[in-house]
């Protein structure tokens, strides 16, 4: 039977459309972001799913320690986490006010790594499960009016580079999907990076990867 899958940062686009995927294939699902209103209109979009069982939890990303609570309070039946939150900061380091610099590497990857720390931790001794984080292509080729979240997403793709061999030695996966393209809600594009995520969880032992790519 499927267990849990949790997306931290859940949105209307890629949260949505993945969380969409694994409850099509029975996964009880976490939707886990900073606003309960969205949550919970997010949470009504997903009961539509085939076999569906969705919860809501809030979390603001920018509190490390309130992502690692999270991760423990569901980690008995953890198997599948995805990291999903970013700001997206449309701002050069010399107009972006300096006190929203910890805030957004807090974000897209302080919290990221905290993610990962407390997954593996409760995945490695059933020796089973699968971290996913959502990458882009600004880890490859970073732009400096969007340097706090290039610097994220390079952070993410490091990561799961890093940690792969570690955690698959101990039968976790961890892997990365590097985006190439803007994703919108509801798009085509949206449901297409949701089954990417699903075929990362879903790749035979043999064949993992710590990154794939789409777009």
């Amino acid at each position: 039977m499927a267990g849990l899958f949790l997306c931290i940062g859940a949105g209307p686009g890629i949260g949505l459309s993945t969380a969409r995927r694994f409850a099509a294939e029975g996964f009880r699902v976490v939707l886990a972001a900073r606003q309960a209103e969205r949550l919970e209109a997010l949470a009504e979009d997903l009961g539509g799913a085939p076999n569906s069982g969705v919860e809501t939890a809030t979390v603001d990303c920018s509190d490390s320690l309130q992502v690692a609570e999270l991760i423990d309070r569901y980690r008995s039946d953890l198997e599948v986490i995805q990291y999903n939150a970013a700001i997206i900061r449309t701002q050069t380091l010399q107009e972006q006010p300096i006190r929203s610099i910890p805030e957004d590497i807090a974000v897209n990857i302080a919290s990221a790594l905290v993610a990962i720390r407390q997954a593996a931790e409760a995945m490695t001794p059933r020796r089973r499960g699968t971290i996913l984080l959502t990458g882009g292509v600004l880890g490859i080729t970073p732009m400096s009016n969007l340097l706090t979240l290039s610097v994220g997403k390079a952070g993410l793709r490091s990561a799961a580079q890093a940690l792969f061999p570690s955690l698959s030695a101990r039968d976790v996966h961890i892997a990365v999907l590097t985006i190439a393209t803007s994703i919108a809600a509801g798009s085509k594009d949206a449901d297409a990076v949701g089954e990417a995520f699903w075929r990362l969880h879903a790749q035979p032992r043999e064949q993992w990867s710590w990154e794939a790519t789409y777009g």
